[in-house]
């Protein structure tokens, strides 16, 4: 196939998405398919326009400065789409950069794959902006719907979409690498950093922006402390409120961004993963976590839902009861003695979760995308 692939964001931005979506163009174009890249120039980045790749000019997201989206006009988008001839476009973002290749895609008559991997509509109320949270779903109904087929990645998207209206939905779900995330990577020596001794350590991998919710996982570990003052909490990752959570949550140790092996080492270092967010579609890190051995306490949703057997792999938590997500915090804490027989379950819990299946699934689906257009089209001759 030849597959135009559009996304605002891509390494070297470090997000969920960023690497999700360079895993995928790296195992189609391994697969023998003709992948041209369509995505934001990131700072220090020269230009780039072959048929391989195009780097769009970018800018910074308001809210989010270190990430961008991509500028370019529908016009220039379909003059590219007429000199590569792609025979499907796949968008993976909503921004003005999946919107102009959406508008080329229909100037052409090329078929459309898109998918939905954010809540923009729930990161509203987050800042301030709850009263556009209907008019977001509009805008996001109405751009896939515009597609031949949307992929999600759990069953519980799909559902909650299907109810809003969004049609041709399809599951594909996620992945977690087992070989780089694994219990074999805990190290002594990072333990012996965090002055934790025979204390449980609390983790916290993601970005520090308000709709991840990471002031919960932080109070919890202030309830934890009550009982167990020993206790730590680290929390990998970066974003706008890094600076105010250290300085509200003192005893927390924040360690900014991790990557390879380094993140692989304090997943499997720690003892208990929280995953407070209750705006993530899937959440990456949870299956990090799971893989890396660790008990997760989460919200019963997104890849927890799917993938963490409650009282046997870690907690879930009704969405949205916050005291009861301290209390599950609390439990596992508190009996850390016993966490070596959760940790094991944890582990063959993420084993469930290949990166070949889901990625062979999507490029099953895209296939078959193609298929279903070229029989339609077929169709339409036949009777003319």
């Amino acid at each position: 196939m030849r597959i135009a692939y559009v996304t605002e964001t891509y390494p070297p931005e470090l997000n969920g998405v960023s690497l999700t979506v360079a895993r995928t163009v790296r195992h189609l174009r391994e697969r023998g398919h003709e992948v041209e890249l369509i995505r934001p120039r990131q700072n220090g980045e020269p230009a780039c326009d072959d048929d391989d790749e195009w780097r769009t000019p970018g800018f910074p997201i308001p809210m989010y400065p270190d990430l961008r989206f991509g500028i370019a006009s529908s016009a220039s988008v379909q003059q590219r789409f007429d000199r590569t001839r792609p025979q499907l476009v796949h968008i993976a973002t909503q921004g003005p950069l999946g919107h102009a290749a959406l508008r080329a895609a229909q100037a052409l008559a090329l078929p459309v794959t898109t998918d939905f991997r954010t809540n923009f509509h729930q990161y509203s109320r987050y800042y301030g902006l709850g009263w556009l949270s209907s008019l977001v779903v509009d805008y996001l109904r109405h751009f896939h719907n515009q597609a031949q087929r949307t992929f999600v990645p759990t069953r519980a998207v799909r559902d909650e979409l299907a109810g809003s209206g969004f049609e041709r939905l399809a599951v594909v779900g996620r992945g977690v690498d087992t070989a780089r995330f694994t219990p074999m990577q805990r190290s002594d020596a990072l333990r012996a950093q965090w002055h934790c001794g025979d204390a449980p350590v609390l983790l916290y991998v993601g970005r520090l922006a308000a709709e991840k919710n990471v002031t919960l996982a932080l109070c919890a570990f202030d309830a934890v402390r009550t009982r167990l003052p020993s206790a730590q909490m680290i929390v990998v990752g970066d974003g706008p409120l890094r600076r105010r959570l250290a300085a509200e949550f003192p005893s927390a140790q924040f360690v900014g961004t991790q990557h390879g092996e380094a993140l692989a080492h304090y997943y499997a270092s720690a003892d208990l993963f929280l995953f407070p967010s209750v705006t993530d579609t899937f959440g990456n890190v949870t299956l990090e976590a799971l893989a890396s051995g660790l008990p997760v306490v989460a919200f019963d949703m997104a890849a927890a839902a799917e993938y963490v057997d409650d009282c046997v792999s870690g907690l879930l938590v009704e969405p949205g009861d916050e005291s009861g997500f301290v209390a599950a915090v609390c439990t596992l804490a508190w009996q850390h003695q016993h966490l070596p027989e959760l940790r094991r379950y944890a582990r063959e819990a993420a084993l469930r979760a290949r990166w070949d299946d889901a990625l062979l699934r999507f490029e099953a689906h895209l296939a078959d995308t193609l298929s279903s257009v070229a029989t339609a089209s077929a169709e339409v001759a036949c009777a003319a």
